[in-house]
């Protein structure tokens, strides 16, 4: 028996088998250290007369999520993965991997490089290189076709998805039943490997390309092409996985590893990345440590049982904590818990749930009528009417009613959480948690610090927000926060364009082309106009001194055009669809709007000039956000973005786009319309502060820290 000790990776021999055990906590990130003690430890096997077989496997409950992305960077990347991989595939003696969990990226390339793949039936495995810009780069686009039908592995490697591996079974020599069961049957499958057969080289493989596959290639091309539209990797994906089918293998690896770089040196691997990273930075805030203390979430009260609250209370459910819904009428109560039984119904009947689980989230819902039933809670929402007055008396009843450390929490989307505070005598205790519409969906959530919020109640609300699985962003108080701040001049522009002569359909294709899921004015009729209306008219001491501000869309919700809802809004619908049909009646109504106003009306607005106002306007408000300390840093924006209202994620978020674009660029597009459009352009377009000090210091939004 031998035992050598690597960091990264331990080498054992018993009888006759030599164990390769990776363990790099938290994932086995294939690492330089991992792949170092990976090719060590085969050569040491080879060269061992006693050895029979290699086992690769992990001591983790994962066998690896893949390459240490944080590598792509820079450094001594020597070995690098595939020269492993070739080491492992080129092995005298047979290996055998053995997943003892998932396996992602490189490490499910890791594990095709070895002759045998043994696992348990409820894994999965997948290679999601293409959520990063990019494509698997250590031979996984010419392995795994050679183990797996041509259609599996396009669409593992096109889509990223895990796949289960009872649907590979080319792929596995041996599933067991249960993972406790994996020992026993590696021991067995141990056993019975015998002579040079036992070396199965994927490599080896031969593949050609049929009329069939071709008609599986055809097929998966003209489907991705709908799908990725915006993204430059899946059909390189495509592309790399094809030359499995026309290569000789060793052309097939550097044809993946031309197509890898090509991928590696776009603006959407450097976006995908870019958020990749956010997200999970997202999580890593000043206002805490790990010495702060974290209050216990057991029960959680919401009031108000609208779309909003159900959605809210949905999540909670969800994640098997208790939610007590208060409404002040029976009737409203009711009506609430039966949208959210309606909400599992629909789930159940999709083959997302089982009836079993509907019953078991529906049991954990309770209603009250009765603010006295909320005395025990250790979380409350109010997710009520957003109006001032109607908040500040929801928090005076719960100071009253709830226990003292409860943590108070607004769903408010606007209003100032430090004016909400007031209205109890623990201020400490009180948060934003800002969820996003539908609320059982979406997977942002803005957590809102105000001036006296605790460290505790901030820990304890962004720990609980992965408990529900959700995304949360740690934000300041400011009118509309992060997200709604900044789609207020996206709005404002759009309709100020509408106004001067541009269209609304050309207006929403310029958004839509740019890869937003669709335009400012097809999303205002989603919303309802007269949401909008209804905030503007709540801020007039911020925008009267422009009396053409929403002019159109303010004439639509006086004409009761809300939007869907009504049939009518800036387009007419169908009764049951939701596609919007240009109203030549809507532009009339911009024009006498303009006559009104004296706004001279152009027939020359450019798409350029749409995309300039009203994305560049989005980005000059999130640079004004980020130099007051609203945000945090620059990716917490790009994360609120991309979750909250839909962001192409191959642009990485706003401010990772304008930094891919360059700040000067912004900086000078913005001021050329500014001068361009007088006392307007004066207005509402002059550069953030921020914007002007970057572009002159050729910095980045990246890199400031306030």
């Amino acid at each position: 028996m031998t035992q050598t000790e690597n960091k990264a990776v331990a080498y054992d021999v018993q009888q006759g088998v030599a164990t390769l055990t990776m363990q790099s906590a938290p994932v086995n990130a294939l690492s330089r250290a991992l792949r170092v003690g990976l090719i060590d430890g085969i050569e040491q096997a080879i060269n061992d007369e006693s050895v029979k077989a290699i086992v690769v496997t992990s001591a983790l409950p994962i066998f690896s999520g893949g390459a240490d992305i944080s590598e792509f960077a820079g450094g001594d990347l020597s070995p690098n993965l595939p020269e492993v991989l070739e080491k492992i595939e080129n092995a005298s003696k047979p290996v055998v991997a053995v997943l003892p969990g998932p396996a992602f990226g490189g490490g499910l390339e890791v594990a095709l490089a070895c002759h045998h793949r043994i696992t348990f039936a409820d894994n999965k495995v997948g290679l999601p290189e293409v959520n990063l810009g990019i494509l698997p780069g250590a031979g996984g686009t010419q392995r795994l076709p050679r183990l797996a039908d041509a259609q599996t592995a396009l669409t593992m490697i096109v889509t990223g998805k895990p796949t289960s591996v009872l649907k590979l079974p080319g792929v596995f020599d041996k599933i067991s039943d249960k993972p406790e069961h994996l020992l026993e049957d590696t021991k067995a499958y141990l056993a019975s490997l015998g002579g040079a057969t036992a070396i199965k080289r994927t490599c080896d493989i031969s593949l050609t390309m049929s009329d069939e596959t071709q008609a599986v290639f055809d097929a998966v091309v003209a489907q991705t092409k709908k799908a990725s539209k915006g993204f430059f990797a899946p059909l390189k994906c495509i592309e790399a996985v094809r030359g499995a089918y026309t290569l000789a293998f060793e052309d097939g690896l550097k044809n993946e590893g031309k197509l890898f770089m090509e991928c590696m040196n776009t603006p959407q691997a450097r976006a995908q990345q870019h958020f990749f990273f956010a997200e999970r930075a997202a999580g890593h805030v000043s206002d805490f440590d790990k010495s702060t203390p974290e209050r216990a979430i057991e029960k959680v009260a919401i009031i108000g049982a609208g779309t909003m609250g159900g959605g809210i209370a949905m999540n909670f459910a969800n994640a098997g904590i208790p939610v007590t819904m208060l409404e002040l009428k029976e009737e409203a109560l009711q009506k609430g818990l039966a949208l959210i039984r309606k909400n599992y119904e629909n789930s159940a009947k999709k083959g997302k749930l089982t009836q079993e689980q509907v019953e078991s989230r529906m049991a954990l819902l309770s209603g009250t009528t009765t603010y006295d039933d909320l005395s025990d809670v250790d979380l409350v929402i109010e997710a009520v009417f957003e109006k001032m007055e109607v908040k500040k008396t929801v928090f005076s009843t719960l100071d009253r009613v709830c226990k003292p450390g409860a943590i108070l929490a607004s769903n408010t989307s606007t209003l100032d959480i430090d004016e909400i505070a007031t209205s109890t005598s623990r201020p400490q205790d009180v948060i934003g948690l800002h969820f996003f519409s539908p609320a059982n969906v979406m997977r942002l959530l803005e957590v809102v610090k105000a001036e006296k919020t605790s460290p505790e109640v901030i820990k304890t609300c962004m720990k609980m927000a992965k408990r529900i699985k959700k995304v949360a962003v740690l934000v300041g108080v400011c009118f509309g926060f992060v997200g709604n701040r900044m789609i207020e001049p996206y709005g404002r522009e759009a309709n100020r364009l509408l106004l001067e002569g541009a269209s609304p359909e050309q207006v929403d294709k310029v958004l839509t082309d740019f890869g937003m899921p669709m335009g400012p004015f097809t999303m205002g009729d989603m919303a309802g106009l007269d949401i909008g209306y209804y905030v503007r008219q709540s801020r007039q001491e911020h925008i009267a001194h422009d009396p053409a501000y929403g002019a159109v869309a303010d004439r639509l919700v006086e004409m009761d055009r809300n939007g869907l809802k009504t049939g009518r809004g800036t387009y007419n619908y169908e009764p049951g669809s939701r596609v919007p049909i240009p109203d030549p009646e809507v532009l009339d109504i911009a024009k006498k709007e303009a006559q009104r106003l004296g706004v001279e009306q152009r027939s020359d607005i450019s798409d350029d000039e749409i995309l300039v106002r009203v994305m560049f306007s989005l980005i000059n408000e999130g640079a004004c956000i980020l130099e007051e300390g609203i945000a945090a840093k620059s990716s917490d924006i790009d994360v609120i973005y991309v979750y909250g209202y839909g962001f192409p994620v191959f642009r990485g978020g706003p401010m990772q786009y304008a930094d891919e674009v360059g700040l000067q660029t912004i900086l000078d597009k913005l001021t050329t319309y500014r001068d361009q459009l007088g006392d307007y352009g004066k207005m509402w377009l002059e550069p953030s502060d921020l914007l002007v000090k970057l572009a002159q210091e050729g910095g980045s939004f990246k890199h400031y820290k306030k």
